[in-house]
This record gives C-alpha cells, structure tokens and sequence, in this order.
C-alpha cells in the first residue's frame, strides 16, 4: 500500500502535463518510493525530437552525469577487493598521468573533485567532432596541468571521472561498460542500463539541447548527445543510459546498504562510505568550499549548493543530477527515493527542484 498522499503525488503529473501542453517542457519521467516501495513511474511529453513518440515507463534516458557514482561504486569495489586505497596515487596505476604538478593527485581527489583537473579537457569539441575515441581523451588528460593544489579547493571535474575508469580499466583488464555490466547491472536484474549502447533501441529518448556549446536542432550534428558517436561512446563521466525504473533499483541499492533481493553488490560498510561526508574534513579545504558544498564518494551531498534536491530534503540526503535534465536523489531520513528524468535540460533547471519538493510534501 502506498505510503504517500496521492492527491499531493497526483501535482507531479498535472506540473509536467501543465509544462508540456505550455510548449516548456519536451518530455519527463518520474519515479519515487518511500520505504523502499517504488511507486508506478509519472510520465508526459513525447522522447523524440521528430516524431510524436510519448514518454514511456520503459523509456531510455541518456542520464549524463548521474553516471559518475556509477562508476565510483565500480572503483569502491576495486577497494573491497585490495586492489586500492584511496590515498593511492593514481600514478600508481597510470605513470604517465604524473606530470604538470599531478605527481600528488589520489584517488580520493578524484572521487570528490578535489584533484585540480578541469571539467572538460580544453579540445573537448574538436574531439567528439572528430569523434576521437575515449581513450584520445585520457591521453590528453594525462598531459594537462592541474589549477591548484590537490585537496585545497573542490571544482567540478569529469576529466577526474575519466581517470577513474581508465584506473579501472587497467586493474581489471576489462573494458569499464563490461565491468558495470557485468558486476552491477547485471546482478540487479537491469536489462536497460548500460554505459554505452551499440545497438540503439527504439525506446531511447532524445536530448532537446545537448550541452556543453553542442547544439541540436532540426538537424543536429553527428557528434552530439543524440548520435551513434556518442550514445556508444562510453564515458565514465556521463555515458549512461537507463530508465526510471532501473535507475530507482541503482538508488535502492544504497538505502539498501549495498545488497538488493539478496544480491550484494557492495557491503554495507562501502555502501555507507560513499555517502558520507569526505570533503569537510580534508584538513587544505579552503574555508569557502568547506561551507559551499558537501561530496561523498562520487555522490553530490545535501547542502547550501544542492537546490536540485528541493528545500524540503534532509541534510542527510544524496544525489547526483545530470546536464541532459536528469536528478536522482535518496533522503535517508524520510527514506525516499526520487527519480526524475527529463529530455530537455532547460526545463529541467527549476522543474527538478519543485518536482522534489512536491515528492517529500506528499509524505503523510
């Protein structure tokens, strides 16, 4: 039996309904559970740019940045397993990473973007219009130089994802999309998340405006979030694919501790780890990102820069958002999960807030 008040729940469908008949909204998907109960998933709008295909609940979502937990969870794995500490050098695994001043770069760096690499390596266009392979990326990667010391300031970095994988890659000696599969997807049952897809499915849904100065029109590019190119691209910092529904059982997971349906992906110990707080108490964090904003392991913590979580989340809650307008979040303390996933990253900007705070206002 549900547990929330499904009048208030019953506002999510009419706020997206209202936002797609306004022409602000292309096309949503939103499921919660409180208790661990998910709810039926809350869809509208149509998936793809030209054609009047709906949002289904089984509809496919390039999910963007929500990936790098993912990931960091496959890396915490690693750690389980001795393969680790997060206060290894990732020169330890990548020599050639240790040059330009990041000689003093960890793992842990990485994980809570504390390590001084940028976001993007600065070609990062004129690599996916040349549509070079990831691994052209971590090369490059290797040979940047870092903005500051590693550990005195948190700046969002994908480029520190990416060096995340390839550690991966190389202690395991398998491709990063197969490792997940093989040792997360697949153990949870989900049949329709992947890092990468080499055979595109007629449940996907488009991106209205790729970003990071990638711009899709009525014609698009090839290289952008909507082609062949980058949908079988792979990248550790924001190449997966999945629906709501699956997305939901990867956030279960971890209000789990780790183990669903007597699958244990991580024990309860890791599980934990990964969403406490890791960024407050490195002892060079400038006074300004200590206030400004919480990271765990690969998990964006509640706190003064976490709007998309909503105003109502508690301070314990954990999520990840996504710059194709997705967001998923898990609030330990009301013990709700939230995942919405728009195709349509400018509606998504003030749309995710709202729909969140509607989710925990409809808690009895």
């Amino acid at each position: 039996m549900s547990r929330f008040d499904q009048r208030r729940l019953e506002r999510v469908q009419e706020l997206l309904t209202e936002d797609v008949e306004a022409g602000r909204l292309m096309g949503a998907a939103v499921q919660v559970s409180h208790e661990g109960q998910p709810e039926a998933p809350i869809v509208a709008g149509r998936r793809r740019l030209d054609a009047a295909l709906s949002v289904e609940p089984d509809t496919i979502f390039l999910v963007a940045s929500i990936t790098k937990p993912i990931v960091a969870a496959a890396v915490v794995r690693l750690l389980e397993e001795g393969h680790l500490l997060l206060d290894d050098p990732v020169t330890r695994f990548v020599p050639e990473f240790g040059v330009n001043g990041k000689e003093d770069v960890v793992i842990r760096h990485l994980l809570t973007h504390t390590s001084g690499l940028p976001d993007q390596i600065p070609e990062n266009r004129d690599y996916r219009e040349n549509k070079r392979p990831l691994s052209d990326f971590i090369t490059r990667i290797c040979e940047l130089p870092i903005s500051f010391v590693p550990g005195t300031h948190i700046s969002y970095q994908s480029c520190g994802i990416a060096m995340l994988g390839e550690i991966c890659e190389r202690v395991t000696e398998v491709d990063l999309a197969t490792y997940l599969k093989t040792t997360i997807f697949d153990p949870l049952g989900l049949k329709d998340t992947a890092l990468k897809l080499t055979d595109r499915s007629a449940r996907e849904s488009d991106v209205k405006i790729a970003g990071e100065g990638l711009t899709h029109g009525g014609s698009g590019t090839d290289f952008d979030w909507n082609s062949d190119y980058w949908r079988g691209f792979g990248a550790p910092w924001g190449g997966m694919l999945t629906t709501v529904e699956e997305m939901t059982r990867l956030l279960l997971l971890f209000r789990n501790g780790g183990a669903i349906d007597n699958q244990r992906i991580l024990s309860a110990r890791s599980a934990a780890m990964m969403v406490e707080d890791h960024t407050s108490t490195l002892p060079d964090l400038s006074d300004t990102d200590r206030r400004g904003q919480r990271w765990g392991l690969g998990w964006r913590l509640s706190g003064r820069q976490a709007g998309m979580f909503g105003d109502l989340a508690s301070l314990e809650s954990f999520g990840h958002g996504g710059a194709t307008g997705t967001l998923a979040w898990v609030d330990p303390a009301e013990d709700v999960t939230c995942v919405i996933f728009t195709n349509d990253p400018d509606a998504a900007g003030s749309l995710r807030g709202r729909i969140s705070n509607l989710v925990l206002s409809a808690l009895p």
